[in-house]
């Protein structure tokens, strides 16, 4: 309460913080068993690449099956158009297209 009264452009409230956390939370139990620090690893690397989508807007399900489709065949000097930001911006400029 301290910090909001220093600075009015504060939220009052840390729930928007709070709720994004919260599958961290639940997960908790899960990730006591991931097996080894290499399945901790893993683990670690799938959630930090679905919290990338949903920060770029991005559905991560469809994000996966379309990189997992695709990256056997991709050119290795051209995977950063895989990367969720530049993939969405992709996929729209493919729809653009398709319209036209």
């Amino acid at each position: 309460m301290a910090r909001y009264c220093d600075n009015g452009l504060l939220e009052i409230s840390n729930n928007l913080v709070e709720n994004a956390l919260r599958g961290v939370a639940l997960g908790r139990r899960n990730w006591m068993f991931v097996g080894s620090t290499k399945g901790g690893d893993a683990s670690a690397l799938f959630y930090s690449l679905v919290e990338t989508c949903r920060l770029n807007g991005v559905e991560p399900e469809a994000w996966f099956t379309d990189v997992i489709a695709r990256i056997g065949n991709h050119p290795i000097n051209r995977i950063d158009e895989l990367l969720p930001w530049n993939w969405q911006a992709a996929k729209e400029i493919q729809n653009l297209e398709q319209a036209a």
